[in-house]
């Protein structure tokens, strides 16, 4: 068992680890940038040291830092939460070296799947659905558009190296492909500093769902059904829910299989995602997979009633799953909102400052992840979500009730959020009814 982890992240991710150590009997180190000195991770942890500066690239990415953070307090293991290294081949790797466990899957493993071209090829040789598309990576603009003229518009333009919507563009004509590409490719190359680009297929209005899947060292994988991630805004997740109101038993079961083989084709061990398009004809297709914990890992939790960060720490541990598929049960609906600090009004601008005062609704079935409290302030050098509100209950009509007497609870005064903008979605016709898709935003809340 692990005596000390070190939490190489900041904010509520930060908050929900320490809690899972306190009640695993680890003890925690928190890191921080010399913003954050007053921030709650620093203060609930049982350690915390400085690692640089405001910018992420002086501190919550400066692996060196966080290495040596990890030596001088004598951590077994490092938990990378999510963003940040918590996908970064070369941190694992380096960890590997330092005899430090990484709780997460292995450098290679990391790799692999990281790049996005090398993981669909290799879906593609284990015989998993994924989107007509490019079979090899391409760099020139020009050779790419061959292959586009072929494979036939609309298309999407991905950087190999992705994540988080950068890197990616739609061309729906064949005019725009070449000055849309170059876009792609140099967007990619400031976000990763990776030229390597691919091609899929669009598929228009589809559905984002994705399994939760655990994986020890013994070969061992389950899935814990779906997470219907479609309310998006330029393919950054707003809402999440769990079970998909549009996923029935039969395909849930096909999915979940698929979902699995993935993680077996690649040796896969901890917690992960695999993340499918699922188009009106009920076919689906892997789109990637995700190394680390998820931002809306909660709604698994409340459905399934494991926790996952915790199973995460077990199985870097060396414990074999405690578990079997047959032992997931799906209880319930559970729907989750990402408040950010942001002005949707103002095309989503951030906005940081002092959040003067702070209401959080509570109740039964009611969770909030966050690590702000009231006097807190937000600084502008990182992402904008401040909080979480996930709820559940015994079906989807009554968690959105549930979710429309939270969001109407929450007070923030100090900094503009985005709480509005998501009752107005939680209140729309259209969601109440399941008739969502990638495009709901698109099509609904144009203005």
């Amino acid at each position: 068992m692990f005596h000390k982890i070190l939490i190489a992240n900041r904010g509520e991710i930060a908050v929900r680890i320490i809690r899972a150590c306190r009640e695993l009997g680890i003890k925690t180190v928190a890191v921080y940038s010399d913003v954050d000195r007053e921030a709650l991770h620093t203060q609930l942890a049982d350690e915390s040291i400085c690692i640089g500066p405001a910018s992420s690239l002086k501190s919550y990415l400066n692996m060196e830092q966080i290495i040596s953070a990890t030596i001088i307090t004598k951590a077994d293991a490092i938990h990378p939460g999510f963003g940040f290294l918590s996908e970064n081949a070369k941190f694992a790797a380096m960890c590997e070296k330092c005899n430090i466990k990484f709780i997460g899957p292995s450098s290679d493993v990391i790799s692999h799947m990281g790049n996005k071209a090398r993981a669909r090829q290799t879906m593609m040789e284990a015989n998993i659905p994924v989107i007509p598309g490019s079979e090899m990576p391409v760099f020139e603009a020009e050779e790419a558009k061959e292959l586009a003229d072929q494979i036939g518009y609309p298309i999407m333009v991905k950087a190999s190296s992705g994540g988080g919507g950068k890197g990616m563009r739609i061309v729906e004509k064949e005019e725009d492909f070449i000055r849309y590409f170059h876009m792609a490719q140099q967007e990619a190359i400031n976000a990763f500093g990776d030229n390597t680009m691919y091609m899929e297929k669009y598929i228009v209005s589809p559905r984002h769902i994705e399994f939760q899947i655990l994986a020890d060292h013994y070969g061992n994988v389950i899935h814990l059904g779906e997470r219907d991630c479609s309310i998006q805004r330029r393919h950054q997740k707003m809402i999440e829910e769990s079970p998909s109101s549009i996923i029935k038993e039969e395909l849930r079961k096909k999915m979940g299989e698929v979902a699995i083989a993935a993680a077996q084709a690649v040796g896969y061990e901890s917690a992960g995602t695999v993340e499918f398009l699922l188009d009106y004809s009920g076919n689906f297709y892997f789109m990637e997979m995700n190394t680390r914990i998820q931002v809306e890992h909660p709604v698994t939790e409340m459905v399934s009633g494991l926790d996952l960060i915790k199973e995460q720490i077990r199985i870097a541990e060396g414990e074999t799953l405690s578990y079997t598929q047959k032992d997931i049960t799906l209880q319930g609906h559970a729907i989750e909102c990402r408040i950010n600090a942001e002005n949707p009004s103002k095309n989503f601008m951030p906005s940081p400052g002092i959040i003067k005062r702070l209401l959080l609704p509570g109740g039964n079935g009611v969770r909030i992840d966050t690590a702000v409290y009231q006097d807190y302030e937000i600084p502008p050098y990182y992402d904008s979500m401040i909080l979480k509100i996930i709820v559940h209950d015994k079906t989807r009509t009554e968690a959105i009730r549930k979710m429309q007497t939270a969001l109407g609870e929450v007070i923030v005064e100090g900094v503009d959020t985005n709480l509005d903008f998501l009752y107005e979605i939680i209140c729309h016709e259209k969601f109440i009814s399941g008739d969502i898709s990638t495009s709901f935003l698109q099509d609904y809340f144009k203005e």
